[in-house]
């Protein structure tokens, strides 16, 4: 239809046609452009839904986001798997070297009758072992005897009497010791204190 006949009706403010008629006149079939444009913006305007496409709605919204976020949840579990695996596998073959010294030196007691030799090689690979633990944050907790006894750090397996009262509560013998890993206490030190 050509922009002529797309005349007002008459009956419209502001028409965009900007043509008018007069009220007895016919439009040959066709709407004025007022009634076009009322046409276009109520088809644009959502209608209103009734209390079951609501609900219906609002569900599907609630089974979308369930599913969403149950997917979240098992990705974010696979992950974490997958990192303390990947985690123990450094660690693993940082400790693969240590191993094979340990082999080599049981492999050189079987036939060696050098001890001094044999025991400089084992305490050689303790620190080693205990250099690489200590880069993944291992620290071992001191317990020298004398120091205080600290309930946070040790672990009192027995108490002996104390040769004179300057030992009271202090620590006579380490049984075992404990171990820190990042600040974080894994492993008690097993101690002996005075009384």
């Amino acid at each position: 239809m050509s922009k002529e006949k797309e005349a007002c009706c008459g009956n419209e403010e502001g028409c965009k046609s900007g043509v008018s008629q007069q009220a007895g006149e016919e439009q040959n079939g066709d709407s004025c452009a007022c009634e076009k444009e009322k046409t276009a913006a109520a088809e644009d305007t959502p209608k209103e839904l009734t209390p079951e496409e609501k609900c219906a709605e609002a569900q599907d919204k609630y089974l979308r986001l369930v599913a969403e976020f149950d997917n979240y949840r098992k990705r974010t579990a696979r992950e974490r798997m997958e990192l303390i695996h990947s985690a123990g596998e450094d660690t693993i073959k940082g400790l693969l070297p240590v191993v094979d010294d340990f082999e080599r030196a049981v492999k050189a007691a079987a036939t060696s009758e050098d001890v001094v030799a044999l025991r400089e090689g084992v305490e050689l690979i303790l620190q080693k072992l205990m250099t690489y633990l200590e880069t993944k944050g291992l620290k071992p907790i001191e317990t020298p005897a004398g120091t205080d006894f600290d309930t946070d750090l040790h672990d009192a397996v027995t108490k002996f009497p104390a040769p004179d009262e300057s030992q009271k509560n202090k620590i006579i013998d380490t049984v075992q010791t404990g171990y820190k890993l990042y600040d974080k206490v894994i492993r008690y030190a097993k101690v002996v204190v005075g009384e």
